[in-house]
């Protein structure tokens, strides 16, 4: 499953830390790790495919997510 957007690119998601894993169940701050986000106000680029879509979701409290066009 590819998202394209609709000039013929591949969609990519912008995902920004926003608030601090502490307090949180250490598996969110795994999930954040693996997202590449380690600082607060980091950004990170990543490819729209439903594995990224699942990890965003678990955090979706902690980031800020936005589409972009490729």
């Amino acid at each position: 499953l590819r998202r394209i957007n609709r000039y013929g690119g591949k969609m990519k998601l912008k995902v920004t830390k926003t608030k601090s894993t502490i307090g949180y169940q250490y598996t969110q701050e795994l999930v954040m790790r693996s997202l590449g986000l380690r600082k607060m106000n980091q950004v990170k680029i990543h490819n729209d495919n439903p594995c990224i879509r699942g990890m965003i979701k678990k955090v979706s409290h902690l980031v800020k997510v936005e589409e972009i066009n490729d």
